[in-house]
């Protein structure tokens, strides 16, 4: 049995992230219906499964938050930038409760602020809480102005597992959900009540069924057995009911109460003359409208059993440290195998070789979906930031929106959460040292309102995530002042406006003026940096006075396996990543000596510059006459990367480089090969740049 109250946690903060989209979303949009809706819904379903849970003080906080937006959903009042202020504010106060199930005296005292400013927006009346402590049976029902017309009924069975008691759990505050979702008429069944001897008190023996006629949606009632739906028994069936309609059977109710067997049943109906036997007898319908009619009952029924049978995709929850060992385990699953491919070759086991393929295509298969498990859109994270922008701004007296873009891009879970800290300081410097202030902007010709996008976009095997402002930009003069008082440079030296605007990487560099809750700590973009390269990522700065400035972050797509493509130098191995490489070609010496002016080849019509990969590594030995060239598609632009042998495709399992390796351009990390040796991973991307940078500066020919 899974914990109760871990599932809990989980889907109650799952519902407070879908509370805090619905009022941000409200803010642009407040008569919108349906995330009116949404945001009623979170807090019902938590108010609900609080109470389940023992969460009593959860419970209480969210029902007068919950009975306020009731009203709104009535049209009594209408949705303000206060309200959902207050709203925020109480979505935060509930996810302290959810740390515990009593609440502290500050967290008491904090609950009372908030209501009180709920109840100047939305004033409580006496009716409103007069249901709190109703007995179940006594308990009206929110819905029961609703139209008819609009209402459905269905019925409701489930089984609670024997150690639900155990688990702090009851069946009671479930049956007070389902009464207050409508007109409930609820069934105790007990036939599976022990004798007295073996009765054990600990235990539930009892089960429902409830018949409930309500006008709220069939989701909205799974969700009352949202915390429980994993361990308990349960069954939602629509009852189709015209005012038409014949009587309910007592044979169909007793079948369905499990009293009598289906078996039993047939028995007791075969011994009845049918009715369509009957009315042929009496000569009231021919065969050929039976035979239609029986058809037709027949799709009927069969039509009814598919739609009873069909149930909803489950989605399993899987704590991310059972994923990350899951991905170790792939990842020395991919050694192994590598070993077994390398051992095969070497024996020249014909029997051996096909087992090795065949192995490998299953851990291709493995690391793929293994893959696809630990993908996430970047999105999730995306949602975040609108609460961090809203409230940074008011704190400012600033007004900014933000814009986001490619939030579908997946990346490795892994990345996406070593992300979080990062975006989240830079969206706080774009609001706090980028974007002007009104009267500023107004100024300078620019919108009142100031923007910070945030964007994602697969580039080859990487992410770029690019966070953009329309701000002032930065003011070189101001960063060159703060870093030669700071020591970070000597004052008469001189540096371009890009390696000026680089310096704010450096470690404790600040031009906050003052020590606010926003900056001023010297503890940030060198920390972003850290964090940011510790994934494997590269982060750049761009910046133009007045027009604003661009962080664009480049990351790889997961930190754990990779297809690549094995390449050898004199005695040393290289990996390229599999998805940058075009093509192979031979390179002779003859070739080298006719275009090597400009370390350029004609490739298809197109000249490709290309780079020796012994002379940029200063690999020992000498070049042989023919040498292998590997067209890669760096960017927009294809380059040739020069080696001595192409071994063919590997299965990379990245590894990290230690402090020795860390200072050398180009390199991404390394793996082990099948016979135990390492090999180096190129960054392609990062190896261009550099090489790019210094035919500039003309240290390479």
């Amino acid at each position: 049995m899974s914990d109760p109250f871990a599932t809990f946690r989980i889907e109650a903060e799952e519902h407070l992230v879908n509370l805090e989209h619905a009022m941000l979303e409200l803010e642009s949009d407040p008569a919108d219906r349906e995330l009116i809706d949404s945001a009623f819904r979170s807090m019902h379903t938590i108010k609900g499964a609080g109470g389940m849970f023992g969460f009593d003080d959860l419970s209480a906080f969210t029902h007068h938050l919950e009975t306020a937006f009731d009203k709104i959903r009535e049209g009594q009042f209408s949705v303000t930038a206060d309200l959902i202020s207050v709203v925020l504010d109480a979505r935060d106060h509930i996810q302290g409760l959810l740390e515990n199930q009593q609440q502290t005296p500050e967290q008491a005292q904090t609950g009372l602020s908030l209501l009180d400013r709920l109840n100047q927006i939305v004033p409580a009346t006496a009716s409103s809480h007069a249901n709190d402590t109703a007995p179940i049976s006594e308990q009206a029902s929110p819905t029961d102005t609703t139209p008819a017309s609009a209402e459905l009924t269905f019925k409701i069975q489930f089984k609670p597992n024997l150690e639900t008691f155990l688990a702090g759990m009851s069946p009671i505050p479930i049956l007070r959900e389902l009464q207050e979702l409508g007109d409930a008429f609820i069934i105790t069944l007990v036939d599976v009540l022990p004798d007295l001897d073996d009765y054990d008190p600990t235990h539930c023996y009892f089960h429902w069924d409830v018949i409930l006629t309500t006008a709220v949606p069939i989701d909205q009632i799974e969700d009352v057995f949202l915390f429980v739906s994993d361990d308990w028994e349960i069954s939602i069936t629509e009852i189709t009911i015209d005012e038409e309609d014949e009587p309910a059977k007592l044979g169909a109710l007793l079948v369905d109460q499990g009293i009598v067997s289906d078996q039993d049943m047939g028995e007791a109906l075969e011994s009845q003359v049918k009715i369509g036997k009957v009315l042929l007898q009496n000569e009231a319908i021919s065969s050929e409208q039976l035979n239609a009619a029986l058809t037709e009952q027949k799709a009927l029924n069969e039509t009814r059993e598919r739609k009873l049978q069909k149930s909803l995709s489950d989605n399993v929850r899987v704590p991310t440290e059972k994923l990350d060992i899951l991905m170790d385990l792939v990842g020395e699953m991919v050694i192994t195998q590598a070993r077994l491919t390398q051992a095969a070759h070497n024996l020249q086991d014909s029997e051996l070789q096909n087992i090795a393929e065949g192995l490998d295509r299953l851990c291709t298969e493995l690391r793929d979906n293994t893959f696809s498990i630990r993908m996430m859109p970047i999105g999730t994270i995306f949602s975040r930031f609108k609460r961090l922008v809203r409230d940074l701004a008011n704190e400012l007296g600033k007004d900014i929106q933000l814009v986001t873009e490619g939030g579908e891009t997946e990346l490795d879970k892994t990345v996406i959460d070593g992300l979080s800290d990062p975006l989240v300081h830079l969206i706080r410097n774009s609001i706090d040292h980028g974007i002007e202030d009104r009267e500023t902007r107004l100024n300078n010709g620019k919108p009142e309102r100031g923007t910070v996008k945030l964007s994602a976009h697969h580039a080859e095997s990487n992410v770029i995530i690019r966070i953009e402002d329309d701000g002032a930009g930065l003011n070189t003069d101001r960063i060159k002042a703060k870093a030669q008082e700071q020591g970070i440079i000597q004052p008469n030296e001189s540096l371009s406006d890009h390696e000026i605007n680089q310096l704010i990487f450096a470690a404790g560099f600040s031009t906050a003026a003052e020590v606010s809750n926003i900056s001023g700590r010297g503890v940030g973009m060198d920390v972003v940096k850290r964090s940011i390269e510790s994934l494997r990522g590269e982060i750049e700065l761009q910046s133009e006075p007045g027009k604003g400035t661009c962080i664009v972050i480049r990351m790889p797509l997961t930190l754990a396996i990779i297809d690549g493509l094995a390449i050898k130098v004199g005695n040393e191995h290289f990996i390229l990543p599999l998805s940058v490489v075009e093509e192979c070609i031979e390179l002779t010496a003859q070739d080298k000596q006719v275009y090597d002016g400009n370390r350029q080849i004609p490739v298809r019509d197109q000249l490709v510059p290309y780079l020796s990969l012994r002379e940029w590594f200063g690999t020992s030995g000498e070049s042989g006459d023919i040498e292998q060239m590997v067209i890669v598609q760096a960017g927009d632009q294809k380059v040739g990367i020069v080696v001595d042998e192409v071994i063919g495709q590997h299965q990379t399992v990245i590894k990290s480089l230690g402090r020795i390796y860390q200072g050398v351009q180009g390199l991404a990390g390394a793996t082990i090969l099948g016979d135990g040796s390492v090999s180096l991973i190129i960054d392609v991307q990062r190896l261009m740049q550099n090489y790019e940078e210094e035919i500039k500066t003309n240290t390479v020919h």
